[in-house]
């Protein structure tokens, strides 16, 4: 790893970009409750269960105003009507979350219906009121329909293209950041999800235009755990 790299990022900044999250499947009450541990620990800017332990992870993590509590809608396929996804974000708001993740509408931008997919968005982004990151689900997609699908979010009005759920096999690259980043300049903010698990990855996405990374429990841990330790041994200066 380029050590100048680090130079730029300490433990605490590396944490405010972490979303911390439990949202695979299997993911259960106990392990939600071990990433609102983690994220009371590192400081993680927010932290994300799936909508049926939404609730819970709210209250685990209302005595950290720090700490942001985020909902998935439309997760994982984002072939939800617009109709479920906007009731899904009107309840995960009144719940007390903080961000909502949303997945678009995959099939529709494949099969060119892109006024669908925008008109999708901005569905959800109208009734929030708090940032939106639409989850583009890049494994399924070309470069082409990267573009396509950022161009659309941002039109839609979202704070943030996110690359991925974190469901599909095809993780997010350094290069999928830079197509994004092409796209969209700074008209709103890149999230990285599935695949950043190492300290290194996370920094060079970082460099490239990233600012957020999702990243599952035992990752985030091993990356802070990587980051402090890089700091202790010198090789992590604060700005």
């Amino acid at each position: 790893m380029d050590n100048t790299m680090l130079n730029t990022f300490t433990p605490q900044s590396i944490a405010k970009m972490i979303d911390v999250s439990a949202v695979r499947a299997d993911s259960t009450l106990n392990e939600v409750g071990k990433v609102a541990e983690a994220a009371k620990k590192y400081s993680f800017i927010c932290a994300f269960a799936l909508p049926c332990f939404t609730g819970e992870l709210v209250g685990l993590l209302k005595d950290r105003d720090d700490i942001m509590t985020g909902g998935v809608v439309g997760f994982p396929s984002g072939a939800d009507t617009t109709e479920i996804k906007v009731a899904e974000a009107r309840q995960l708001l009144s719940l007390g979350v903080n961000e909502i993740d949303m997945v678009i509408n995959i099939g529709a931008l494949k099969s060119g219906k892109y006024d669908r997919v925008r008109d999708d968005i901005k569905a959800v982004v109208d009734v929030c009121g708090v940032p939106v990151k639409s989850i583009l689900e890049i494994a399924y997609l070309t470069d082409d329909e990267i573009r396509i699908a950022s161009r659309l979010a941002v039109e839609a009005g979202v704070a943030f293209v996110k690359t991925g759920t974190g469901w599909a096999d095809k993780p997010t690259t350094v290069g999928t950041i830079r197509i994004i980043k092409s796209e969209i300049g700074d008209a709103a903010r890149i999230k990285a999800a599935g695949g950043v698990r190492e300290l290194s990855v996370l920094l060079e996405m970082a460099e490239a235009g990233c600012s957020r990374f999702g990243i599952g429990l035992n990752s985030a841990v091993k990356i802070m755990e990587e980051a402090k330790a890089m700091q202790k041994a010198g090789a992590c200066e604060k700005p």
